[in-house]
């Protein structure tokens, strides 16, 4: 009869047990110097070696031939029947899943006031998934894990103690606790290829990476997964084998992606992943094989030879070695927070295709966009020595209400004395020599009108420069104003007043683009009239005809010759 590979190769031995040394050392230790406890509680990951060392120590506990150090024989009829998990007199386990009640745990109970077969032996109770019993199970074996009868141990097996902790504190303090470790991919590379090689299996060094890669530090979960690969047919086991028999995702997909998002390619995002939908792949696996993939290009581009990932093939590595100065170190980084930010919801969504494209394709469109820091260094000039007037206070002290509100937005190399209070405070700023006109350019002067009318490709080059903070301050500006001398006055609402400070900072630039379009602008005033005071006692109700009505009346206020039209003709404006 064929036995899986899980259970044929099952450690026998405190030794045999892979990792978890921290644990075996101290039960083989307490054997050997007789301080057996009477309870011991084993925490962990599924699969990490919890059942498998419960059951060596049962048999070391009841081996007539174990060794003075206190390993098992694991030869002699009573080691052969708890290896195998036979009917032992001395050895009980028991699943909690399926006995979980107060029933049960009284039962368990009365059996522990048995004494064992012989006069040497333990009576040993194993008890898996113990989170799974309830709040009255544990209370009713308290007393006996408090006070156990001579010879007895309990060990108590669970993948989530917190629920153990939540639903029976006290039981906490009767036991001693064993936290188990995962099983890194190299312990698991190193398990696999002594089992394949005592079963004359061939192997690649890619297909046990990938097969340790599948099975998440679980070894019982490594050794399942070569038992499926190997029944795929005969031969050595390679990568391709390992990919056909577990359905994952080949490399080469994650690297085709890697080069759309690399080249830009947005457009090619959509049947890239359609391709992936259709053959079947999942989404979510697919999510986690990119994010090794940018891990890896990461740590490349930060220095790291080896990739940061051991698993991955020598070829990706190579691949992703040429494509190193593709992608900006920042950006791979905020790809990577971006995919663990999107995780969490990722399962719980019904759209998981349209996520995944989303972000695939703000990826690809990256450069389009600003990271904070350079917004933050948009907000302000530099002072000429790498720090930006943005740190500096934003606005100088606040004018009586009833005066408009301005800052002062001269250069800080050039700051003008104070001068006297006046009905307006205003932005002025020197225009640059970069922003004067070449002689032989053919360029209206500058008006009022003539601004108006260029606003838009005015706005439209401080997009394409990426000045975003200044345009969304610009949409909410008019020029109302354009003096003999070039100055140019832009008025903001005053609901939009917060927006004085980005255009305070970046005048010199909105020079700049003003300057090939339209001749002679010198300076830029920026006013924001004050808000009408209201009424003593009077509280103002803001309802949507209200907002209607102010939003008309701000609109006749920037257009002059509209408020004329409507007045003359007797309009009336809707919204």
């Amino acid at each position: 009869m064929y036995i899986s590979l899980a259970r044929k190769y099952r450690p026998k031995r405190f030794a045999d047990v892979a990792v978890q040394s921290h644990v075996s050392n101290t039960l083989k230790g307490a054997i050997a110097r007789g301080r057996v406890a009477h309870g011991y509680l084993l925490c962990g990951p599924r699969g990490v070696g919890k059942t498998t060392l419960a059951r060596v120590l049962a048999m070391a506990l009841n081996c007539d031939n174990k060794t003075p150090d206190g390993e098992p024989c694991g030869v002699c009829p009573s080691c052969q029947r708890i290896w195998s998990g036979s009917a032992s007199l001395d050895v009980v386990e028991i699943d909690a899943a399926s006995n979980r009640g107060v029933d049960d745990a009284r039962d368990l109970r009365e059996r522990a006031m048995y004494a064992p077969s012989g006069d040497n032996h333990y009576k040993v109770y194993i008890v898996d998934e113990a989170h799974m019993l309830t709040r009255e199970a544990w209370n009713a074996l308290l007393k006996v894990l408090e006070e156990p009868p001579p010879r007895v141990v309990f060990v108590f097996a669970t993948t989530e103690p917190q629920k153990i902790a939540q639903a029976a504190a006290p039981v906490l303090s009767r036991l001693q606790r064993f936290d188990f470790k995962r099983i890194g991919p190299a312990d698991v590379r190193a398990r696999l290829a002594s089992v394949l090689e005592t079963e004359h299996v061939e192997s690649t060094p890619e297909a046990l990476a990938m097969l340790a890669r599948a099975a998440d530090g679980s070894m019982r979960d490594a050794l399942s997964l070569t038992d499926q690969t190997l029944s795929l047919g005969e031969g050595a086991l390679t990568a391709e084998r390992v990919r056909e028999a577990l359905g994952l995702i080949a490399e080469d997909e994650y690297l085709a992606v890697f080069d759309l998002i690399a080249t830009r390619n947005a457009a090619a995002i959509f049947p890239a992943v359609a391709r992936l939908v259709d053959e079947g792949a999942d989404l979510g696996a697919f999510l986690g094989g990119l994010a090794d993939i940018l891990r890896a290009a990461l740590a490349i581009a930060l220095g790291d030879a080896t990739g940061g990932l051991a698993e991955l093939s020598d070829r990706t590595r190579e691949a992703l070695a040429q494509r190193a100065d593709q992608l900006d170190s920042g950006d791979l980084l905020r790809m990577l927070s971006a995919i663990t930010e999107l995780e969490p919801r990722f399962r719980r969504s019904g759209q998981q295709q349209m996520l995944v494209e989303t972000m695939l394709v703000r990826f690809a469109l990256m450069d389009r966009t600003l990271s904070l820091e350079e917004v933050l260094r948009g907000l302000g000039p530099d002072d000429g020595e790498g720090r930006s007037r943005a740190a500096a206070p934003a606005r100088p002290p606040v004018s009586p209400p009833s005066s408009p509100r301005t800052v002062n937005t001269e250069p800080a190399a050039s700051v003008a004395p104070a001068a006297p209070p006046s009905p307006q405070r205003a932005f002025e700023s020197a225009s640059p020599a970069a922003a004067s006109p070449p002689p032989d350019a053919a360029r209206p002067p500058i008006s009022v009108a003539a601004l108006r009318e260029r606003w838009g490709d005015i706005v439209g080059r401080l997009r394409a420069e990426g000045r975003l903070t200044l345009v969304a301050a610009l949409e909410h500006a008019t020029a109302t104003e354009v003096s003999p001398a070039g100055e140019i006055t832009l008025e903001l609402a005053p609901d939009h007043g917060h927006m004085e400070q980005p255009i305070a900072n970046a005048s010199r630039e909105l020079l700049a683009a003003i300057a090939p379009v339209l001749e002679g602008g010198t300076r830029v005033r920026v006013r924001v009239p004050a808000a009408p005071p209201v009424r003593d006692g009077a509280t103002r109700r803001l309802t949507a005809e209200s907002v209607k009505a102010e939003r008309l009346s701000s609109l006749r206020r920037r257009d002059p010759a509209l408020d004329a039209a409507v007045r003359e003709l007797d309009l009336e404006l809707m919204d």
